[in-house]
């Protein structure tokens, strides 16, 4: 890990990630605490220490909140990422995937046509593009931290860069 890999001044603490995902307090804690998704700059370690969230960690965090939103269980989306880290890797939040999902499966399509034969076949009620999250998150915290976005995001695009 370099110095910059390390720099906790690119993440964001727990009241920033609700502003700008739309979440609670107690939502995000408690999908630290079940596992579903925690911080992946720095974990809370007990009284006084803050979790530290990743731009990535903000975007992944939005779109669960829009599947929850649409009534897809906690327990599918879990299954849902885990499927997607496997199959994608790391980067499928800078990908052009849309997640579709019909309550109970959460499908992912690489391409429009997929996306048409999944509506074809009658499966997907409602469907999220994974790659404007990413540009709306990115434009929420430049919006509501300024000074904190630039860098964050320049630190982003290199990380992207660099495939990591």
């Amino acid at each position: 890990m370099t110095q910059e890999d390390n720099d906790t001044s690119l993440g964001f603490r727990s009241p920033q990630v609700c502003a700008v995902v739309g979440i609670t307090y107690r939502q995000l804690d408690y999908w630290d605490r079940s596992g579903l998704l925690g911080p992946s700059m720095q974990s809370a370690t007990g009284s006084g220490t803050q979790r530290l969230y990743t731009f990535q960690d903000i975007v992944t965090l939005r779109v669960v909140k829009r599947l929850k939103d649409a009534g897809t269980s906690l327990h599918k989306i879990r299954a849902a990422f885990d499927q997607l880290e496997e199959q994608v890797g790391e980067g499928w939040r800078e990908s052009d995937i849309t997640l579709l999902s019909d309550g109970s499966t959460i499908y992912a399509a690489t391409s429009p046509e997929e996306v048409i034969d999944l509506l074809k076949r009658g499966q997907g009620v409602f469907g999220i593009a994974v790659r404007p999250v990413h540009d709306e998150v990115a434009g929420e915290i430049h919006k509501l931290f300024p000074d904190h976005a630039a860098d964050v995001v320049a630190q982003t695009r290199i990380a992207e860069a660099a495939g990591t």
